[in-house]
């Protein structure tokens, strides 16, 4: 099943057990999975068209009246908005959820269509909440918790599929800023984010490093950060998002914060536009892969 696919099954539960969720796409439809709800909630979606900015204005005011919108926009798409998004969402503090389609590399669709930077720019505003799911469960999950908070959220998901975990049909939530330890191993702690759980779970097995999910870019898991920063001699964030400001970034500041010198290892999308290309190649390129995580956590624990 893809995150799309996901995402708009959750939508339609979600609205069948809240009337007051409404979704709202800029001309995305069927890009964003939301056919199905259009069909069974007809009087509660609106396409405002290639209107980026009206879009969140307008699930802006519909938040202010007392409604729980969920606007389904592609990561690339959502820059256009970033204005509308401080102003009009952040700054009053409003429960507007966005579920963010196409983060990281989109293959075929190339550099125009790649959400590369949304973890950056998404994670330095004042309110936001940012989760980064790394299955299929956890991202129905990670929409269930951010619907029922009240405050800006953003669930973050890749294009295509997810490892094929099974979808639970409840609408569980999960706990605003944990993470979770999915591997121990020694010497090595690799904190993952969203898509990158799988790939770094293949490299672990062959360094014995330790794996955590760590799922919220914001609020961040800071007890698990300097838990693992206190037990290991490298902690290497991974990411599909570029490296600058990105959720290393976020890692980084916590442990500066705190006073804590460890040894990092930053692994995401190069300062560079990712052209087109099959998925799994450009991660490959970018080092992404388990294979490119192992030689680059090999190289730096060879200088240590």
């Amino acid at each position: 099943m893809t995150y799309t696919q996901v995402f708009g099954n959750w939508l339609c539960d979600m609205a069948a057990a809240d009337e007051k969720l409404v979704g709202i796409t800029p001309a995305m439809c069927d890009g964003s999975g939301m056919v199905e709800f259009a069909e069974k909630f007809p009087q509660r979606y609106f396409d405002v068209g290639i209107a980026e900015q009206h879009a969140l204005t307008f699930a802006a005011g519909l938040a202010c009246d007392g409604y729980k919108p969920v606007v389904a926009i592609y990561s690339t798409f959502l820059q256009r908005a970033y204005d509308q998004l401080i102003h009009d969402i952040a700054i009053q503090n409003l429960p507007v959820l966005l579920a963010i389609d196409r983060g990281g590399l989109v293959g075929a669709d190339g550099a125009t269509h790649a959400g590369s930077f949304d973890l950056s720019f998404l994670r330095c505003i004042p309110n936001m909440t940012v989760m980064t799911p790394a299955d299929e469960n956890e991202c129905r999950q990670m929409l269930s918790t951010a619907h029922r908070m009240n405050s800006p959220t953003a669930v973050r998901y890749p294009r295509g599929g997810g490892p094929g975990v099974a979808v639970q049909k409840d609408l569980q939530t999960l706990a605003i800023g944990k993470g979770e330890l999915r591997r121990s191993g020694k010497k090595v702690a690799i904190l993952a984010f969203g898509s990158m759980l799988a790939p770094a779970l293949d490299a672990a097995e062959k360094l014995d490093a330790t794996v955590a999910n760590m799922r919220f870019v914001k609020p961040l898991d800071e007890e698990l950060v300097l838990k693992l920063a206190r037990e290991h001699a490298l902690l290497v964030t991974v990411e599909e998002n570029t490296v600058q400001g990105g959720a290393g970034s976020a890692v980084a500041e916590c442990l500066a914060r705190h006073g804590v010198a460890a040894q990092l290892l930053h692994l995401g999308l190069p300062d560079q536009f990712i052209e087109q290309g099959e998925h799994m190649q450009l991660l490959a390129d970018c080092g992404l892969d388990a294979a490119g995580m192992v030689r680059a956590i090999g190289a730096a624990t060879a200088k240590k």
